[in-house]
């Protein structure tokens, strides 16, 4: 086991608490005007899926388990799971629905992900960091409004909803961030 800060704990990292391993859904810091910094973090535990929110200090030290993270290639997914495949060695692995949670809407076949193993088990993933989609429906631009402030709201070819800016038309490919869903650039492809 590692110890490392609070205030370094991110989305996919393995903590053991109290002697049980609990995966990291969200991490987010507070700074309040007033008062101690604190991390808080929403976590489920690996044995039986249990939903936790704990909250430290951001100077707090907390246990990272020991796990390997290691490029898997997304294949497909059926009524097992989703199958990844190690790219180096072609062993492949099955990752349930449960630990693959709301980020299955950005899987595509062949993407790159990290998956997180602990002693032969995958226990969380992380997938990259942006995805190119195609708008496939959004509202007209109302005349008036301006570039710089408003967005509106648009689906995706994954049926996740975002904001995009009001030059964004249906058939435009968008790059998205896929840890909170929101617009980065429209595609250069």
């Amino acid at each position: 086991m590692v110890k490392v800060i609070a205030s370094s704990v991110r989305k996919g990292n393995v903590l053991d608490v109290d002697g049980k391993l609990y995966v990291v859904l969200t991490a987010a810091n507070f700074h309040p005007g007033k008062g101690t910094p604190v991390t808080q973090v929403d976590m489920r535990r690996i044995v039986d899926g249990v939903k936790v929110s704990e909250r430290w200090r951001t100077t707090e030290q907390v246990e990272r388990a020991f796990v390997e993270d290691v490029n898997f290639q997304y294949l497909y997914e059926d009524g097992e799971g989703f199958h990844f495949m190690n790219p180096a060695n072609y062993d492949q692995v099955v990752v349930d629905v449960e630990t693959m949670g709301d980020q299955k809407a950005y899987l595509q076949e062949g993407m790159t992900c990290v998956l997180s193993i602990h002693e032969g088990i995958p226990l969380a993933l992380q997938l990259p960091r942006h995805v190119t989609l195609e708008i496939t429906e959004t509202e007209p631009v109302v005349k008036g409004q301006t570039a710089s402030s408003s967005y509106k709201p648009a689906i995706l070819s994954n049926g996740v909803r975002t904001m995009v800016p009001p030059h964004i038309n249906a058939g435009t490919r968008v790059v998205i961030a896929t840890e909170d869903n929101s617009y980065v650039e429209r595609a250069k492809d």
